[in-house]
């Protein structure tokens, strides 16, 4: 488990409500985190990085959402970046982006959600890309919904559509891109600290060179278990922090809640087991719908812990003062099932692609 420096666990306590409710401190976020080095973690030494795996960076994250989910969605965001360009064949892209975003001085986005769902068939790309002479590419379309888009400066990664039959490809865009408008940051009702905001492409011309893959098709379920797994943590950290605050309040005459609390957290223990184990045995490459059922599973318990939290905190979670971290794991626990890809498409994905699950691993079979 990763523990965070005092300093910056600190800031997070002290700001966490802040971080949900207001834009004010949206430009500390990446800073504080960089300065902690934890995106370093999971990033080969070679490379600037502290070693390690994803399976790190997934526990890194649920530490920091465990304090704020505001923090961990950035963190989630900017470290999915850093992975595309760790998995990408271009290395001179990898070699010039990645020392600013280890170290926070530049933000990086993971405009991929619209491919992921696109992966899965559930939805069209949105931008596309017309061949001009020299090589250069022309980008037009939108995104509507990305995090991280520091308005210091952030790269976004983004499939774009192929002219005629050449494949979808992904690409990374920049906010120095002349056609490249940012939106102002979407109107959250919680989360509001996170640069998140609508991208709109209209002539964006780049170079072979800000290719991450020429084909989305073939390199995007290699990716996508990073992505998907990264985005777990988000719920696994909430879920704890819900469970540890049920469990503090049990021995004030709500020792009925025991069982469910002690039941809930070996039920999230099994998923994040199974989550680790997939991930370094490289399994969800090839069984995405394993991964898809965790993603599922861990906001559903999430969302059950915090039903667990406000029976333990009683009418206290009601109070404006006294229950301000309560309401605002509420509000961050109504973001988990909308994370694109949403809840609602990973089970419509799982409806329309899966088959059955003869021979799947009883630990995956236990918590489904």
């Amino acid at each position: 488990m990763t523990t965070l420096s005092t300093d910056l666990a600190a800031w997070l306590d002290a700001s966490a409500i802040r971080l949900d409710t207001s834009n004010d401190d949206a430009a500390e976020v990446l800073p504080r985190l960089a300065a902690a080095g934890l995106f370093r973690i999971g990033v080969p030494v070679a490379q600037g990085g502290s070693g390690g795996d994803v399976n790190d960076a997934v526990t890194a994250i649920a530490a920091v959402s465990e304090r704020s989910l505001a923090a961990g969605f950035v963190f989630w965001g900017h470290r999915s970046f850093i992975e595309y360009l760790l998995q990408s064949p271009n290395a001179a892209l990898r070699e010039k982006l990645l020392p600013d975003l280890l170290a926070g001085r530049r933000a990086g986005a993971t405009g991929l959600s619209n491919a992921m769902k696109f992966l899965s068939g559930i939805e069209e790309l949105q931008i596309r890309a017309t061949p001009e002479a020299g090589g250069t590419l022309r980008i037009d379309g939108k995104l509507p919904w990305v995090t991280n888009l520091r308005r210091g400066g952030f790269d976004v990664a983004a499939a774009v559509s192929g002219d005629g039959h050449a494949p979808a490809f992904v690409a990374v865009l920049s906010s120095d891109d002349q056609g490249l408008a940012r939106s102002d940051d979407l109107d959250l009702m919680a989360m509001r600290a996170t640069s998140t905001a609508a991208l709109q492409f209209d002539n964006v011309r780049i170079g072979a060179d800000r290719i991450l893959h020429h084909n989305a098709s073939e390199w995007l379920p290699k990716v996508r278990p990073a992505f998907l797994a990264m985005q777990c943590a988000m719920s696994s950290g909430l879920a704890r922090r819900a469970l540890a605050e049920a469990g503090a309040r049990l021995n004030l005459g709500r020792d009925v809640l025991a069982r469910p609390v002690t039941e809930l957290t070996a039920a999230l223990r099994a998923a994040e087991a199974a989550l680790r184990d997939g991930l370094g045995g490289h399994r969800f490459v090839a069984h995405p719908a394993q991964l898809f059922r965790l993603r599922i599973r861990l906001a559903e318990i999430a969302a059950e812990a915090l039903q667990i939290e406000l029976s333990a905190s009683g009418g206290r979670a009601y109070l404006a003062g006294p229950g301000a971290g309560f309401q605002r794991r509420q509000r961050e626990a109504a973001f988990l099932p909308i994370i694109t890809p949403s809840i609602v498409q990973l089970k419509l994905a799982l409806q329309v692609h899966e088959q059955p699950l003869a021979g799947e691993p009883a630990a995956i079979s236990a918590i489904a």
